[in-house]
């Protein structure tokens, strides 16, 4: 499971900079959309082998300065709770502020690795300046300028030396299935109906970090490990901010598992919160079921779940090919259903197809369908082959790689899902020079 690096400070200090350095991105993993109540960036690092989770926790203190402190308390405490590192930011070019003397009275107290980083250091006058932030009482800092880069291969080299040292617990290699979803969709009811009173078929397995849990299910011929996600535990220190925790929460636990369960509350509907998970989801490359929970609680017709599958799948096109299933959790109602489709989507991920019998199939395809010529040339695929890779994915051999967009990779994925089961991972196109 990735370690988690936050970076917290008041306003405009430039944590979102340092962010899009560290991650090499300008683009976050959950989208920002209004009606969320705080917006937040997640990124992976890589740095000398070492992988890490970055977070960015600005962008979302309003307004009038009576509200500032009190919305900082909160990301600080946020870290607090999450993280591994925090990463303090400061502004040399602003000096000590009040609100910085205000974090930094929290970060003294706790029992974690806080970083001090002064920010905009770009100059050797800044440089001097820099050392009034000692008054902080939080001892070194890291003078950096995250807007060129300068300092910054120093703080990463002090993180990965501060990261905690992985778990060398064994986990069996058996599938991890993750139930992700907003707060109060029904993830605890349901890792209850699936694991019933027969208490003693389930083992308790330590993992990686503090953070996961696996509870491994071993009945009825199924034998996968559950990953403990957002809502199993409660902590009094996130309630005033639920939905940052539980986003953030998903992130780790997807990371870590090969299959989601993603549940959406049926009452609600599909919302942008979901749709961010969904997002996460197909990022890392994850198997992914949709359970619509709550299916007790909607009057129904002939056609209500039809009508509710298909607005779920326009809102998560172009990838459609993914199980669906309606459920209530609490009565336990289809619940044996989603041990078979578990069962079916991991047997998808593992698929795999010979180089003769793929290349008999796409010489086909692209006979019925060659790709466009582009500048008068005619773009020929060779052959193609499947990679030795942890999700199904494919390597097609041409003669002008560069030249085939996005709607023929799709068209391509399109035909291999008509012709194999699929469905409910995503499958990788790639294009290569012969």
């Amino acid at each position: 499971m990735s370690k988690i690096v936050a970076i917290v400070g008041r306003p405009n200090v430039g944590k979102s900079t340092l962010f899009n350095r560290l991650t090499e991105s300008r683009e976050a993993i959950v989208d920002q959309e209004s009606g969320v109540t705080r917006d937040r960036n997640y990124g992976l690092s890589i740095w000398n082998g070492v992988t890490f989770s970055v977070i960015d926790t600005g962008g979302y203190v309003k307004n009038s300065e009576d509200i500032f402190e009190e919305e900082i308390n909160k990301q600080v405490l946020l870290a607090i709770e999450e993280a591994d590192i925090i990463l303090f930011m400061v502004d040399v070019t602003v000096g000590v502020h009040d609100l910085d003397t205000s974090v930094a009275e929290l970060l003294r107290k706790i029992d974690k690795k806080v970083m001090l980083v002064v920010n905009k250091v770009d100059n050797s006058t800044r440089l001097l300046d820099a050392a009034e932030f000692y008054r902080l009482g939080l001892g070194d800092y890291f003078p950096l300028s995250s807007i060129n880069g300068s300092g910054t291969g120093e703080l990463l080299d002090a993180i990965v030396k501060n990261l905690p040292d992985e778990a060398t617990e064994i986990i069996p290699e058996i599938p991890r299935i993750a139930i992700v979803g907003r707060p109060n969709v029904g993830k605890s009811s349901l890792v209850n109906s699936l694991l019933g009173e027969e208490r003693n078929i389930v083992t308790p397995i330590a993992g990686t970090t503090r953070d996961s849990i696996y509870t491994r299910y071993n009945k009825y011929k199924h034998d996968f490990l559950l990953v403990d996600t957002a809502g199993l535990r409660k902590k009094g220190k996130v309630n005033e901010d639920i939905e940052f925790y539980a986003v953030m929460r998903a992130v780790k636990t997807i990371e870590n598992s090969d299959i989601c369960l993603l549940l959406i509350d049926a009452t609600r509907g599909i919302e942008a919160q979901d749709m961010n998970i969904i997002s996460l989801i197909q990022r890392n490359n994850k198997g992914m079921i949709i359970l619509v929970n709550k299916w007790d609680l909607i009057e129904k017709e002939n056609n209500t779940a039809f009508i509710f599958e298909k607005e779920i799948r326009t809102k998560t096109a172009p990838f459609t090919d993914y199980p669906v299933l309606f459920i209530s959790a609490i009565n336990k109602q289809r619940i044996h259903k989603i041990l078979e489709l578990v069962e079916r989507v991991n047997n998808n991920r593992k698929r795999k197809i010979s180089t003769s019998e793929l290349n008999n199939v796409i010489l086909e395809i692209v006979r019925n369908n060659p790709p466009p010529t582009v500048r008068g040339k005619y773009i020929r695929i060779k052959y193609a082959t499947q990679l030795p890779v942890y999700t199904p994915s494919f390597a097609f051999f041409c003669n002008l790689p560069k030249d085939i967009k996005e709607p023929y990779k799709r068209y391509i994925e399109n035909r291999l899902r008509e012709k194999y089961d699929f469905s409910g991972v995503p499958v990788r196109i790639f294009f290569r020079k012969k």
